[in-house]
């Protein structure tokens, strides 16, 4: 199944029109960010190069996320990190057994086709009954990079030069249609590589550019 990673540029010609798509959304990040002390998602005033489009920036397969998850909590976990070719009840156990690591994780604990990132730093994932019930816990774009950084070593990445990003889907693909075949890897982690290379570009233009990443 595929997953896609869009960029919701977070300027004012877009978040401070009337018809923001995203208004709802925006209000209950503004109340978690609140909750936590924080200030609200900040919203960018218009200048050349910035526009209101929401753009595809990764696309990748829903099980090859988990993927990634799995390792990075091995790794987190001061556990070996090994690939596998499914996904089985290591993974299960691993999220039962280091629930508070999972639920610590901006990587971990976010829902898989909803919920977003926000270029504000903050350690822990925020949660609220509002958020739970729509899009899950709110992340922060800085800590999921961090988080891709430490985990990169493990799946043969180096964080500080990695390859190019895949390209990005054309459009939105339905939660149904397969996952666009990723570029040959021969690693035994390239599942968690292609994935890792969507979210990096994904976390690193968020916060160059000052955008919201959003599951779909």
């Amino acid at each position: 199944m595929a997953c896609d990673l869009w960029l919701v540029p977070l300027v004012d010609v877009l978040c401070h029109t009337p018809d923001n798509p995203f208004a709802e959304e925006l209000a209950l990040y503004d109340k978690a960010l609140a909750e936590a002390g924080m200030g609200p998602v900040p919203v960018y005033q218009y200048m050349p190069g910035l526009s209101g489009d929401v753009a595809p920036v990764a696309g990748f397969d829903y099980d090859a996320l988990h993927f990634l998850r799995r390792a990075y909590l091995l790794q987190v976990c001061g556990l070996a990190v090994t690939p596998v070719d499914e996904l089985g009840g290591d993974y299960e156990q691993l999220l039962e057994m280091f629930e508070t690591n999972a639920q610590r994780s901006h990587l971990v604990w976010h829902y898989d086709h909803a919920g977003a990132y926000v270029p504000v730093d903050f350690p822990v994932p925020l949660s609220n009954e509002e958020l739970l019930a729509g899009g899950g816990p709110l992340g922060s774009s800085h800590t999921l990079l961090r988080e891709l950084e430490a985990v990169a070593p493990a799946i043969g990445l180096d964080p500080a030069n990695p390859p190019a990003a895949p390209t990005p889907p054309a459009g939105p693909t339905d939660l149904e249609e397969p996952a666009p075949a990723p570029p040959y890897d021969p690693s035994p982690f390239a599942r968690e590589r292609h994935v890792w290379l969507g979210l990096h570009a994904a976390a690193t233009r968020s916060l160059a550019q000052g955008s919201m990443i959003v599951f779909s």
